[in-house]
C-alpha cells in the first residue's frame, strides 16, 4: 500500500513537472517570437510608410469588424448561436491537456469491486420492511447485512465519509425487541413505521445528528451535526436506521465526487469512472448493494447524474415537496427552493415512492403519489436535447437506449412516442446558468461567517490556489469570481431572456398538461473517466434544464452498454406529476431489468435466492 501511494505521488510530481515544463516552454517561445518580430519591424521593415498603410488597414479592419457586430446583435439569435459554437470550442479545447492527463491518473485504477452475495441485500426497502414487519427477518439481520457489505466495498470506492455501525446496530436490536414484545397488527406497524428496521445512507451534506456534516469542507477540528435534518428526522420517524454518511464534493459544488478530506470516489462498474456528483458517494453504495435506500440532493443535477452514471434510480422532486431544513450549504434567498431539493435514491423504483411518501413536508405542494397510473392513458414525448450548440449531441449509447424505451411503449401499448418542439428551447443553457447564478446568499467559502450577506475578499483564496496552497476544490474557488461575472453583466439582456424563459416554461407546462411524460437524455453519454467533467461539464445543461423550469424528474436506468457501464434517461412531467415519472420507471425497470449488479462476469456465478 505504502509502494502504491508513494508510486502515485510520484507520478502526479512527474506529471505537474512535465506540464510547467511545457507551459514554460510554450510560453518563452511565444514572447520571444514577439521581440523578434518587434526588432525586425523596427530596426529593418518599420518605416514610416509602412506605418502609415498599417493604420489605414487597422482603421478598415476595426471598421468592419464593428459594422458586423452590429449586424449579428440585432440578430440575437445568430449571436447566441456562434456564442454558444465558440464556447464550446473554447472549453473544448482544455481537453488537449486534460484527456492525456486523466489517462495517465487513471492507469492503476483497475480493481474489480466484487458482486453482492447476500440474498438479503436482493431486497428492496418496501420488502425488507415487510418481511421485519411479519418477523420473517429480524432488523438486525439486514442492519448487519449491509454493514459487512458497506466494509467489503468501501476500500474499492472511497465513498463513506464516516460509518455509524455501532449505534445502528443497537437501534436495530431495539426494533427487533419492540416488534417481539409488541402486540400491534402489521398493518398498524406499516401505517405508523412505513420503514422500520431499514437501514439507509445519508449524503454527508445532509445533516445526521453526530455525524460529519462539514460537506467536504477541511476543517482543523470535528464539528458533528447537532441535529437531523429534517428529511431524516422524518425518515427516522418512520423507522429507518441511518448507518453511515456519504462522501460528496466540497460543498456539493462539482459533478464529480472529490474533495480535501475525504478523497475521490470511485464508480462501482470500473474504477477509472467518475461516480458523478455531487451525490456520488450515496448513488455508488447503493450501486455497489452496500445501501438500499438513501437520501441526496440538487441544485444542478445531483439527484440525477450520479444514479445515470451508476445504474440506479434517482428522483428530483416538485420544489418544495420536501423539506432542505439541514442542508450545507444553505441560502438566504427565498428562490432557493424553487431550483434546489432534495430526495430520494434507491435501487429498485417502488422505493421512491415509499421514501417521497414518508418523507413529504406537510406544508409541502400536493402530490397524489397514492394514484394509480393508467399508462395506456398517458402521452409519451421526447426530445434529444436543447438543440442548441453548447451540449455535446447525444453518443450511440443513448441514443440506443432511448430508441430501445420509445420502441416499447409503441410495442406495448401501441402507442407513438412523439418528438416535443418547444421554440427558443436552445436559449435554456444559457438562460438555466444566468437564473441559477442569481440565486443569491448561497453559502460558499467567500461567505462572511458573521454578516451571511456579506462576502470576503476573493482574491486571496484565488491566489492561494494558484500557488497551491488552499484548502478548497477549484470549483469552491472559482465560485465566487463566477458569480462577480454575472452579477456584472447588463440586467437588460437578462430581462429579455427572462421573457423567452417565461414563454417556455408556458410552452411545456401546456405540452405536459394533463397525463403527459417526457424522455430527456440525463447526460449524452454514459461515465467518464476521472476528471473529465473539467471539459465536459458544458453536457450538465442537459440537467440543469429542469432545476430552471421546476419540473420532475427522475433518472432511470435502461440497462448496460457493450462496456459494461450503466446507460438511463431522464422522465420529466409537469409540477405535482412525480407519481407519473416514477410510474413509468417502474415499468421500464421490469422491461429491462432496472438495477444490474456491478461486475455482472463474476455476479452470474452467485446464488441470489
Amino acid at each position: 500500500m505504502i509502494k502504491k501511494s508513494f508510486f502515485g505521488v510520484w507520478c502526479r510530481a512527474i506529471l505537474v513537472i512535465i506540464c510547467r515544463v511545457i507551459l514554460i516552454i510554450l510560453s518563452s517561445s511565444v514572447y520571444h517570437a514577439f521581440i523578434v518580430v518587434e526588432i525586425l519591424l523596427n530596426s529593418i521593415v518599420y518605416q514610416q510608410r509602412l506605418a502609415n498603410i498599417l493604420n489605414q488597414i487597422n482603421y478598415v479592419l476595426i471598421s468592419g469588424v464593428t459594422i458586423v457586430f452590429q449586424i449579428f446583435s440585432k440578430k440575437t439569435i445568430m449571436m447566441n448561436s456562434f456564442m454558444q459554437w465558440l464556447l464550446r470550442f473554447l472549453v473544448s479545447l482544455l481537453a488537449i491537456i486534460v484527456y492525456p492527463l486523466t489517462y495517465l491518473l487513471n492507469l492503476r485504477r483497475n480493481r474489480k469491486c466484487p458482486p453482492p452475495r447476500n440474498p438479503i441485500l436482493f431486497k428492496s426497502a418496501t420488502t425488507l420492511a415487510m418481511m421485519i414487519r411479519n418477523k420473517q427477518i429480524t432488523s438486525e439481520d439486514v442492519v448487519r447485512a449491509y454493514i459487512e457489505r458497506c466494509k467489503e466495498v468501501n476500500p474499492y470506492l472511497n465513498a463513506i465519509v464516516e460509518p455509524r455501525y455501532d449505534i445502528a446496530i443497537r437501534e436495530a436490536k431495539s426494533i427487533d425487541k419492540m416488534i417481539s414484545s409488541n402486540d400491534r397488527s402489521t398493518e398498524v406497524l406499516e401505517k405508523e413505521f412505513p420503514l422500520l428496521g431499514v437501514p439507509m445512507t445519508v449524503k454527508e451534506s445532509i445533516a445526521v445528528e453526530g455525524m460529519s456534516n462539514d460537506s467536504g469542507t477541511v476543517y482543523h477540528y470535528r464539528k458533528p451535526a447537532t441535529k437531523d435534518a429534517e428529511i431524516v428526522r422524518l425518515a427516522r420517524a418512520a423507522g429507518a436506521i441511518p448507518i453511515a454518511v456519504t462522501n460528496a464534493p466540497q460543498l456539493c459544488m462539482n459533478w464529480e465526487t472529490y474533495n480535501n478530506v475525504t478523497g475521490l470516489t470511485m464508480n462501482p462498474y470500473d474504477q477509472k469512472r467518475t461516480a458523478g456528483g455531487s451525490s456520488g458517494g450515496e448513488s455508488v453504495l447503493i450501486a455497489a448493494a452496500a445501501s438500499v435506500i438513501g437520501v441526496g440532493s440538487d441544485i444542478a443535477g445531483s439527484l440525477r447524474l450520479p444514479p445515470m452514471f451508476n445504474g440506479i434510480f434517482g428522483h428530483k422532486p416538485t420544489p418544495r415537496l420536501l423539506s432542505t431544513e439541514g442542508h450545507v450549504p444553505d441560502c438566504l434567498d427565498p428562490d432557493f427552493e424553487e431550483y434546489f431539493t432534495l430526495g430520494p435514491i434507491a435501487r429498485y423504483a417502488e422505493d421512491l415512492t415509499l421514501l417521497l411518501k414518508v418523507l413529504r413536508q406537510p406544508t409541502g405542494p400536493e402530490v397524489p403519489l397514492e394514484k394509480p397510473v393508467d399508462l395506456t392513458r398517458l402521452k409519451y414525448y421526447y426530445m434529444e436535447g436543447d438543440g442548441g450548440y453548447v451540449l455535446n449531441k447525444i453518443g450511440p449509447d443513448v441514443r440506443k437506449a432511448m430508441d430501445k424505451a420509445k420502441s416499447y411503449i409503441n410495442s406495448t401499448y401501441n402507442l407513438d412516442v412523439q418528438k416535443l418542439q418547444i421554440e427558443n428551447i436552445h436559449h435554456m443553457w444559457e438562460i438555466s446558468v444566468r437564473v441559477l447564478f442569481k440565486i443569491k446568499h448561497v453559502r460558499n467559502i467567500y461567505t462572511d461567517p458573521k454578516e451571511r450577506e456579506q462576502l470576503i475578499s476573493m482574491w486571496p483564496e484565488v491566489l492561494k490556489k494558484f500557488l497551491g496552497m488552499s484548502d478548497h476544490n477549484l470549483t469552491c474557488v472559482a465560485y465566487g469570481p463566477a458569480q462577480k461575472f454575472f452579477d456584472s453583466l447588463p440586467d437588460r439582456y437578462y430581462k429579455k431572456l427572462l421573457s423567452i424563459f417565461e414563454q417556455i416554461k408556458s410552452d411545456i407546462a401546456k405540452a405536459l398538461s394533463g397525463n403527459a411524460v417526457l424522455f430527456f437524455p440525463t447526460y449524452p453519454n454514459p461515465a467518464h473517466l476521472h476528471y473529465r467533467i473539467f471539459y465536459k461539464f458544458l453536457d450538465c445543461g442537459y440537467l440543469t434544464i429542469f432545476n430552471a423550469l421546476g419540473l420532475p424528474s427522475t433518472n432511470c436506468p435502461l440497462g448496460l452498454t457493450d462496456n459494461g457501464l450503466p446507460v438511463g434517461m431522464q422522465i420529466v412531467s409537469n409540477r405535482c406529476n412525480d407519481h407519473l415519472t416514477i410510474a413509468v420507471a417502474k415499468e421500464f425497470e421490469k422491461a429491462f431489468g432496472g438495477w444490474i449488479p456491478p461486475n455482472k462476469e463474476v455476479f452470474e456465478s452467485v446464488k441470489t435466492a
